[in-house]
């Protein structure tokens, strides 16, 4: 009798637990999709008086707009940079037996994974500055292309190793070229890789700060991370409507994305090293 007793606490202990953390999660995605549609929303999850007028609020903000598109230029940027060369670096690791190849692997992961973006401002900043790159869109993507690489090699990697090198044989005795192989016949067998890394490279992009408001000067080219921090009414407090709507917006993309891709491909997210 005791045994089924401290049985069915120790459920009913877990289950609550389990919905408190539920319900820590779910508030803040429940003010998400109900503070743009209330008349005067409030840091507090509530049920809407609906309402259309902060959408119009924010389409009549033409930094607002313009911040999504910076923020798409730059999201489309880096990641078709991480992929394209995380993808010739990981195919090149993948065949070619070096010395050290996979503590060369182990230690660029490591490095980017200690020294992060923000440690490493101070010389970034320095580099671009150096490279006439402040104020420049391209200078974000590369610094933040440059971060991202490491990871994306090391994931890659893993999906390299799978594909059969009986089919690039097969290929290299038709007269292919390396880079013909990679694009006919590696390519297509590890795409759900090459939509993993893009769709991680662009999240990360979508949602960065630092970087993009450290090496950004001009306003009309700070992406949507950064101009979200504007967004304060007369008195200086914040404005809760527009930054509701503008958040709600600013993550459909990267749900969207996420969706589809997983739909398309699937998600076999895998990395490492195979002996």
């Amino acid at each position: 009798m005791n045994e089924s007793v401290t049985r069915a606490l120790t459920t009913i202990a877990r289950y609550t637990a389990l919905s408190l953390l539920l319900a820590f999660f779910t508030l803040p995605l429940l003010w998400l999709a109900f503070a743009p549609f209330d008349r005067t929303p409030t840091i507090a999850a509530s049920l809407p008086r609906f309402t259309l007028d902060n959408f119009r609020q924010l389409l009549e903000n033409p930094q607002a707009l313009r911040s999504l598109r910076n923020s798409a230029l730059l999201a489309a940027g880096t990641g078709a940079l991480v992929v394209v060369f995380s993808a010739l670096a990981a195919y090149a690791l993948s065949r070619v037996r070096l010395p050290g190849r996979d503590a060369l692997l182990y230690v660029l992961l490591l490095l980017s994974s200690i020294v992060t973006g923000t440690a490493a401002m101070v010389p970034l900043f320095n580099l671009a500055f150096e490279l006439g790159l402040i104020d420049e869109q391209l200078g974000v993507i590369l610094v933040l292309g440059g971060g991202l690489l490491p990871s994306a090699v090391f994931i890659l990697k893993d999906f390299m190793d799978g594909t059969p090198r009986s089919y690039e044989e097969s290929a290299r005795v038709f007269g292919a070229s390396p880079l013909q192989i990679v694009r006919h016949v590696v390519v297509p067998l590890v795409r759900p890789g090459l939509a993993t890394i893009a769709v991680w490279s662009v999240a990360q992009v979508w949602g960065n700060f630092l970087i993009p408001f450290l090496l950004l000067r001009s306003p009309e080219k700070s992406p949507a991370a950064v101009v979200m921090y504007t967004f304060y009414t007369e008195g200086g407090q914040p404005d809760l409507a527009l930054i509701a709507t503008f958040s709600l917006l600013y993550s459909l993309p990267v749900v969207l994305m996420f969706l589809f891709v997983s739909s398309r491909y699937g998600f076999r997210f895998h990395g490492g090293i195979k002996s």
